[in-house]
């Protein structure tokens, strides 16, 4: 939250590095001439939004046989951390967990738009009615058409009653890749544009079940409140 967002996700990787080395957790490093520690983050954030669910997965070394209490590494990690970043959740994954990146199916953002209720319904409107939304995008020098209306799995309205702004709530899938909000927002006409983005959710979908990434099978299932001690 606040100034820290428009830090870049590799700035935010350096941040984590820091904060884990000055509270002196055990990690696990790589082999070789340049060892790096071993930590794997989750889906990047754009650049200038917030998040209430971002997820990083870190190996620790527990050889020494003592008990690693999450609780009190995670208010330590939290006071090494600058202003607008904390720690609200924390799981410890048995055997090897498959990446972030592959795991998370789909996220859920509070996309807070320019435009009025008119021009958002009439957006809504096309972009329900529509059965393939088809766009083009340059990958590694490559134009590369999508449909991406498969990976728009819900969408809905509501006004911030603070600022009036119109908020359109959206879940949108990551596999067999991330749809990012900005590219919905400008995928039809007429365009929408951000006026604030929010990552309010990441979910596992595994059968039937819609998972927080910490209560996957092997987790500790153990959720941390804002603000404990």
């Amino acid at each position: 939250m606040g100034r820290i967002r428009f830090a870049s996700h590799r700035d935010i990787a350096k941040v984590w590095e820091r904060a884990l080395r000055i509270a002196n957790v055990p990690m696990i490093y790589s082999e070789g001439f340049s060892p790096r520690p071993r930590i794997s983050y989750g889906l990047a954030l754009p650049t200038g939004s917030e998040s209430d669910c971002e997820y990083i997965d870190v190996q620790v070394d527990d050889s020494n046989g003592l008990p690693f209490d999450l609780l009190e590494i995670s208010d330590l990690l939290t006071s090494h951390l600058p202003e607008g970043i904390a720690i609200n959740g924390a799981a410890i994954m048995e055997g090897k967990p498959p990446s972030l990146q592959q795991t998370v199916t789909s996220s859920v953002w509070d996309l807070t738009v320019n435009e009025d209720n008119v021009t958002v319904d009439l957006w809504l409107g096309r972009m329900n009615e529509m059965k393939e939304i088809v766009t083009v995008r340059e990958r590694k020098g490559k134009k590369i058409t999508d449909d991406i209306k498969p990976l728009v799995h819900s969408l809905e309205k509501r006004t911030n009653e603070e600022d009036g702004k119109v908020v359109v709530t959206a879940e949108l899938g990551t596999q067999p890749r991330s749809l990012r909000p900005s590219e919905l927002l400008r995928s039809i006409q007429p365009c929408l544009s951000e006026y604030k983005l929010r990552r309010r959710k990441q979910i596992v979908q595994q059968g039937a079940a819609r998972l927080d990434p910490l209560e996957v099978e092997g987790a500790t299932r153990m959720r941390i409140p804002i603000g404990a001690s």
